[in-house]
């Protein structure tokens, strides 16, 4: 399976308002997107380039429960065999 990538174009100012890096605004993205049932937590991991321990320590300083269910653990397991 081939990854492609999409780019968003954000002016800086809105990211000066906020106060805020791109980084945080893709965890922003992906953490938002989680706990709305968008995103698989495997999937939401894939945006902010987390490991799955950091993943679930981000979230739980949000009170975000992690729902790490099976189909988190295929996707990741695809992951990691795409990957090598």
């Amino acid at each position: 399976m081939t990854t492609k990538k999409i780019s968003i174009d954000i002016p800086r100012e809105v990211l000066h308002a906020a106060k805020m890096s791109t980084k945080e605004l893709k965890q922003e993205l992906a953490i938002s997107l989680y706990e709305k049932g968008k995103l698989s937590f495997g999937k939401a991991r894939e945006i902010v380039e987390m490991k799955v321990g950091a993943f679930q320590q981000l979230l739980g300083s949000r009170d975000i429960p992690v729902n790490y269910d099976v189909e988190s653990y295929e996707e990741d397991l695809e992951t990691l065999e795409e990957r090598g």
